[in-house]
C-alpha cells in the first residue's frame, strides 16, 4: 500500500508538470478545470472540491504516515508531504514510526538556529535563508516545511527558545516575513509555529496560559500576524499547549476568531503532532489537517490506525449520524487543495537544490553575521600575533547538529569550532592544541540518527581541570568554548532547563583558566542566555549559537577578524534569574489546577507580567543587565550623527522617516545596526519606557560615513485598548530613541502625532 501511494504522487507531480509545459506553449487545455495551471487558484480549488466524495474529503484532511496525508488518486490530486525544520530538513523516517528509513542521500545542510539568524538583525539574510532551505526542501519532494518558529522569549530555562527568534515581538516580525517568502518562492509552504504561547516546554501539552488580550496582541502575536499579512503565509502550526481552556490546535479563538477572521488567513492549520484530542473541537474550531505522534495520534498499538485519528472515522461517523453537515469539512478541504495548487500542483514546478556550496556558503555567512562580541578588553580578539592557540572544551569539538528535538538533524557535515580554527589559523603558522576541561555529554544520537564521535574520557574531572591548566600557562591565547547542548534539559524540545547557570561545573573551569592565563576567551555556545559570575574576570567574551555545518568556519571567521562581528543580543541577559520578571510559580511552571481529562493533569499558568517582557522588564524596575537587549560590539568603532525628519509631526494615516548618519570611526571596515526605539511622553495608560519599532544595519569602510533610513507610521505608536478592541495611537510628543542597544541611546529626536 505504500508503494502505491508514493508512485500515484509522483504520477500526480508528472501530470501537473506536464499541464505547465501544456500552458507555456498556450495551447487549448482540454481537461478539468482544476488541472488547468493557466486558471486562477481559487477556480482550481473549487473544481476539485466539487469532484471529490465525502470519504476522499476526509481523506485529505488527516495523515496517512507520519509526515503525509493523502491526496486523490482518483483526480490526480497528490499527497502532501511536510518535514520538520527550521533549521534543516530532517531524515527520512520510516512510514509510521519515527525510525530511521535508512536513505543514503537525506544528508542535508544544516543552517544556524533562528537564535543566531535573530541576532544577525538583517532581513535580507533572513531571505537567503529561507531561499536556501526551502530549496532543500523542494529538491526532497517536501511541501510543507515545519518552520519557522516565533514564539516569544519569556524565560531563559525554556529549552526551545533556540528555535525562536527572541525577546521582541518587532524584531521577530521583521525577521519572519522574508523567511517565509523566501521559503515559498519554492513553492513549499512554510509552516509558522507554535500558534500560540508556547513558550515553555515544561508541561507543555496541559499547561493552559491565562494572559489578558493587551498583553496578547502587543507581544505574542504580532510575529505570527506579519507572518499571515505580509509574508502570506501558507501553513500556520498550532500548539501543544491550551489558552483560555481550550486546546490550541482547536482553540476557537485564536484559529477562528483570529487567524481566520481579524487577519484573512487563507491557508491550513495544522496540528502539531498528537495535539489532537477532541473531535467536535477539532471540527468547529479551526484545524484543517491532523497529524500525530503514534499511528493514532497520541499512543502506540492501535490496529486501524490513521482511519482512528479525531478528524478521520470519527468525524465521518458524526457526518453520517447527521450532527455535521458538510459545510465545515469542505472548508477544510479547500484549504487543504489550496495548499496543492500552491505546492505541489503548481505550474511553476520549481526543482531546488540540496547540499550545495551556495547553501553551505549562506550557512557559513549567517553564522557569522549572528555572532555576538560581549566583551574584548585589551583587544584580545581580532587573534593576531600570537603562536600557540590553546582551545578548552567540550563544546569545541561535540557536533550539535543532532540532538534537541525535532530539529536534530543529519547534516551532511559538521565543521568544529576546533577543526574551524586550525583550519584558519594551522596556514598562518599558528600551533593549535586542545584539552577537554570537563565532560558533559558523551552521546551522540538522536532518533537513530548518531554523529559516529567517540566523546568518551578516562580522566576524572579534577585531572582534566589540572591538565587544561597546565596547558593555559603555556599558550599566548586560551580560548573557552563551552555553554550548553542539545541534550535534555538543556536547549532541547520536551523538557526546560534546571538551571540558570553553566551544567557540567564549566564555571570552576573558566575561573582556573583565568587564573592560569590573563588572555582568555570565553565562547558560550547556546540558543539561550546564561549566568557568568565569572564575568569580571575574562577579558575576551563572545555569544556563539548552535551554527550548524558550517558552524566552526563562522566562528574562526569572526575569531580571527575575517569577519568584523555585527551580531546584537535578540534576547536580554539577566545577571541571575531573581531578577527577571518571573518570580512565582504560577508564572511558571504553573500550578496544577485539580482538573483532568483523560491522560491529562492540567495546569494553569497566568502571564502576570503583562507586557513587562525582556528589556520591557528590565527598563521598568531599573534593573542592569548582565548583557541588554539589542547589545553587540565590534572590531571597530561607530560613531550617531544628529538625527533628522522628513517631518516632526505625524498624523495617524501618515508617516515619519527619520534619518541618522553613522561614521565607522575605527581601522577596519564593520557593521552597525541602528536601533529605532519609541517612547510615549505622556500616555493614559501604562507603558514601557521605550519599545522597539525600528532598525537599520549598514556596512561602512574605515572613516566613512553612511545614513541609516528608518520609517515609521502610527502603527509604531499605538497600544492595544482591550476594551475597544482595536489599536490605539494617542495625540501628543512622542521620543524617537537611536540606540546601539537597548541601553546605549545615542540620540533622541522629538516628534508629534496630530
Amino acid at each position: 500500500m505504500k508503494t502505491i501511494h508514493l508512485v500515484l504522487a509522483a504520477t500526480a507531480l508528472t501530470l501537473a508538470a506536464s499541464c505547465g509545459q501544456t500552458s507555456s506553449r498556450t495551447e487549448a487545455f482540454d481537461g478539468p478545470a482544476y488541472l488547468n495551471p493557466s486558471l486562477p487558484v481559487e477556480q482550481r480549488v473549487e473544481d476539485a472540491l466539487s469532484r471529490m466524495t465525502t470519504n476522499e474529503k476526509i481523506a485529505v484532511i488527516h495523515a496517512q504516515s507520519k509526515f503525509s496525508s493523502a491526496g486523490v488518486p482518483r483526480l490526480g490530486l497528490p499527497e502532501v508531504w511536510c518535514t520538520d525544520g527550521p533549521h534543516g530538513i530532517r531524515a527520512e523516517v520510516l512510514w509510521d514510526e519515527w525510525d530511521q528509513a535508512g536513505w543514503t542521500s537525506d544528508s542535508c545542510t544544516a543552517f544556524p538556529a533562528l537564535t543566531c539568524l535573530a541576532a544577525s538583525w538583517d532581513p535580507e539574510l533572513s531571505l537567503l535563508y529561507g531561499k536556501s532551505i526551502g530549496e532543500e526542501a523542494r529538491y526532497r519532494k517536501k511541501d510543507v516545511l515545519l518552520g519557522p518558529g516565533v514564539n516569544i522569549y519569556r524565560t531563559p530555562l525554556n529549552g526551545r527558545n533556540f528555535e525562536y527568534m527572541g525577546e521582541d515581538p518587532y524584531l521577530a516580525s521583521r525577521m519572519v516575513v522574508p523567511y517565509v517568502k523566501g521559503v515559498q518562492s519554492n513553492n513549499v509552504a512554510a509552516c509558522v509555529k507554535h500558534f500560540a504561547l508556547n513558550n515553555q516546554e515544561t508541561n507543555r501539552f496541559t499547561t493552559d496560559v491565562k494572559v489578558d488580550d493587551r498583553t496578547l496582541y502587543e507581544i505574542y502575536l504580532p510575529a505570527f500576524k506579519a507572518a499571515v499579512e505580509e509574508g502570506g503565509a501558507w501553513a500556520i502550526m498550532g500548539s501543544y499547549n491550551l489558552y483560555d481552556g481550550q486546546w490550541n490546535c482547536h482553540n476557537d479563538r485564536l484559529l477562528n476568531t483570529i487567524l481566520k477572521g481579524e487577519w484573512g488567513f487563507d491557508g491550513v492549520v495544522i496540528s502539531d503532532w498528537g495535539g489532537v484530542h477532541i473531535t467536535d473541537e477539532a471540527v468547529t474550531n479551526g484545524l484543517d489537517l491532523e497529524f500525530g505522534s503514534w499511528t493514532n495520534g497520541l499512543t502506540e498499538g492501535m490496529s486501524n490506525a490513521y482511519d482512528s485519528y479525531y478528524l478521520a472515522k470519527p468525524y465521518l461517523d458524526k457526518i453520517k449520524a447527521g450532527e455535521y453537515g458538510e459545510d465545515e469539512l469542505n472548508d477544510k478541504a479547500r484549504r487543504v487543495l489550496r495548499l496543492m495548487f500552491r505546492t505541489n500542483m503548481n505550474p511553476e514546478h520549481k526543482m531546488g537544490k540540496f547540499t550545495s556550496p551556495e547553501h553551505s556558503e549562506a550557512a557559513r555567512k549567517i553564522g557569522a553575521e549572528g555572532i555576538v562580541l560581549l566583551k574584548n578588553e585589551g583587544g584580545i580578539l581580532p587573534l593576531d600575533g600570537v603562536k600557540n592557540v590553546l582551545v578548552v572544551g567540550e563544546n569545541a569539538v561535540k557536533m550539535m547538529t543532532v540532538g534537541g528535538g525535532s530539529s536534530s538533524l543529519k547534516a551532511k557535515y559538521e565543521v568544529s569550532p576546533l577543526d574551524g580554527l586550525k583550519a584558519a589559523l594551522s596556514p598562518k603558522g599558528v600551533n593549535v592544541s586542545y584539552e577537554r576541561g570537563y565532560v558533559g555529554d558523551a552521546s551522540g544520537s538522536y532518533n537513530g540518527v548518531t554523529t559516529g564521535q567517540d566523546l568518551s574520557e578516562k580522566r576524572n574531572a579534577s585531572q582534566l581541570v589540572a591538565d587544561a591548566v597546565s596547558a593555559a600557562k603555556n599558550a599566548d591565547v586560551v580560548i573557552f568554548i563551552g555553554g550548553l547542548n542539545k541534550s535534555d534539559n538543556q536547549d532541547a524540545e520536551g523538557a526546560d532547563r534546571l538551571q540558570y547557570g553553566l551544567p557540567y561545573g564549566q564555571d570552576a573551569v573558566i575561573e582556573a583558566l583565568a587564573n592560569a592565563n590573563p588572555k582568555l576567551v570565553v565562547v558560550n555556545i547556546s540558543g539561550n542566555a546564561v549566568a557568568m559570575p565569572w564575568v569580571d574576570s575574562v577579558p575576551a567574551i563572545v555569544q556563539d549559537w548552535y551554527i550548524g555545518s558550517e558552524a566552526g568556519n563562522s566562528l574562526a571567521d569572526v575569531l580571527t577578524g575575517k569577519v568584523n562581528p555585527s551580531g546584537k543580543l535578540p534576547f536580554t541577559f539577566p545577571v541571575a534569574m531573581e531578577d527577571g520578571p518571573i518570580k512565582t510559580e504560577a508564572q511558571y511552571p504553573g500550578i496544577p489546577t485539580g482538573k483532568n481529562f483523560a491522560m491529562f493533569r492540567f495546569t494553569e499558568e497566568t502571564y502576570s507580567e503583562g507586557i513587562y517582557v525582556g528589556y520591557r522588564w528590565y527598563d521598568s524596575k531599573g534593573i542592569e543587565p548582565l548583557f541588554p537587549f539589542g547589545y553587540g560590539l565590534s572590531y571597530t568603532s561607530f560613531e550617531y550623527g544628529e538625527p533628522s525628519a522628513n517631518s516632526l509631526s505625524m498624523t495617524k494615516d501618515g508617516g515619519i522617516t527619520f534619518t541618522i548618519p553613522v561614521t565607522n570611526t575605527g581601522k577596519v571596515a564593520g557593521a552597525e545596526v541602528v536601533q529605532l526605539y519609541i517612547s510615549d511622553k505622556e500616555s493614559s495608560i501604562d507603558r514601557p519606557e521605550k519599545e522597539l519599532k525600528g532598525f537599520g544595519k549598514i556596512f561602512l569602510e574605515s572613516g566613512q560615513t553612511g545614513i541609516v533610513k528608518i520609517s515609521i507610521d502610527a502603527d509604531a505608536l499605538s497600544f492595544f485598548d482591550a476594551q475597544k478592541h482595536e489599536w490605539v495611537a494617542e495625540n501628543g510628543e512622542f521620543n524617537a530613541l537611536f540606540a546601539s542597544s537597548s541601553r546605549d541611546v545615542r540620540k533622541t529626536l522629538t516628534f508629534n502625532l496630530k
